[in-house]
């Protein structure tokens, strides 16, 4: 694989987790390259997901239940919220652009950088996209309240932010909320991988969804239940024709009855977050420190990855590639730079490979002992 010349895809895809077209590239085939692209909670997926996922096949002749009625109450029993409050959905991604096709607002206010397909499903809907520069030390900014206009009408965040992992605290994001309130402004809160952070609750909105009808939460079984193939997610709302509206902007059958499955199974196991938690939290430290040590720029995340910038190193991406490690390039987010990757917080061996891949390409000869220890 080493001596594998990169071929250049046509198609270079907004996100990261395209297995395929990497191992296409390289020549190989998509089990052997280890996968630091997609942010999957390394304790992978829970026995009884999958005992549910083949159970469930019995019952693929037929249409899966439209509402998703379960698994809907299954999420309001556990987020103690209304089942009146969920509306799920084909992936975290799939509700992005619902809401988008829903409303079609005319502008809307994005942070810099943060998840790409906030711009590309409101690009698709004719809105014309804002963004407000985040600073690299801190998530959210006093300046961002004072971005806010009568003009907008949507407001987009991810907390912890996508890809730098930073944390912003409920006030702030309870000051942009309340102000957006007041303008007839929604705010698209996307707290997907709030679930990796310790302590993640004192971070969320959630309390507050019936305080405010403009506000609307993104969650998702992807990342922490480790079944990005079966597409998985669902918002918390309190405006209840808003829902309606995002129900009735794509098709029927929005999630499939084997996703249904799943997602019921995985709710039975509440232990399971603390667990990842725990092991996310020690390997994050281990991986970050590992970095640094290589002399790489490493953001303080608080989710299940780790952004870093490279100094002087733009062909990372290629290099590693080549040793059978698949890592984020961070190129296409708005603000950051070719010098700038991120990888997921795997197991400890996996993440000792990556530090020692990273040696092996020439990143910082010679101290590899050190990375690792």
């Amino acid at each position: 694989m080493e001596t594998q010349k990169i071929q250049t895809e046509g198609t270079r895809l907004l996100h990261g987790g395209d297995l395929y077209g990497a191992a296409r590239a390289v020549g190989c085939k998509e089990g052997e390259l280890l996968d630091f692209s997609s942010n999957i909670n390394p304790l992978g997926v829970q026995p009884k997901v999958r005992r549910a996922i083949c159970e469930s096949m019995e019952g693929v002749e037929q249409y899966p239940d439209p509402l998703c009625r379960r698994l809907v109450q299954a999420i309001a029993r556990r987020e103690q919220v209304h089942p009146e409050q969920v509306l799920c959905g084909s992936g975290g991604a799939d509700l992005i652009y619902r809401f988008a096709y829903a409303r079609r607002p005319k502008k809307a206010l994005l942070p810099a950088p943060t998840f790409g397909e906030y711009e590309e499903a409101l690009i698709q809907t004719g809105t014309e996209p804002l963004f407000y520069e985040l600073n690299q030390e801190r998530q959210g900014e006093s300046g961002m309240l004072e971005a806010l206009t009568p003009e907008l009408d949507a407001v987009f965040f991810c907390n912890p932010n996508n890809p730098t992992g930073l944390l912003t605290h409920r006030d702030f994001l309870l000051g942009l909320v309340e102000k957006a309130a007041g303008m007839g402004i929604f705010v698209f809160l996307d707290e997907c991988f709030l679930d990796f952070s310790e302590d993640g609750e004192s971070f969320s909105l959630i309390k507050y969804l019936e305080k405010f009808s403009n506000l609307i939460l993104l969650r998702s079984f992807t990342k922490m239940y480790a079944i990005p193939g079966l597409r998985l997610g669902y918002v918390l709302s309190d405006n209840r024709k808003l829902l309606e509206a995002m129900r009735r902007a794509g098709q029927p059958w929005a999630v499939g009855g084997l996703a249904q499955a799943a997602g019921l199974a995985a709710l039975e196991d509440r232990d399971f977050p603390a667990r990842t938690r725990e092991l996310v939290g020690r390997e994050r430290a281990f991986l970050r420190q590992g970095l640094r040590k290589l002399g790489l720029q490493v953001y303080e995340g608080a989710a299940n990855y780790l952004c870093f910038r490279a100094p002087g190193e733009t062909r990372l991406y290629e290099k590693l590639l080549r040793q059978g490690i698949l890592i984020r390039r961070c190129d296409n987010y708005r603000g950051l730079s070719r010098e700038h990757y991120r990888v997921a917080v795997r197991g400890r061996e996996e993440n000792k490979r990556l530090l020692a891949a990273l040696v092996q390409v020439g990143l910082t000869e010679g101290r590899q002992k050190d990375a690792l220890s």
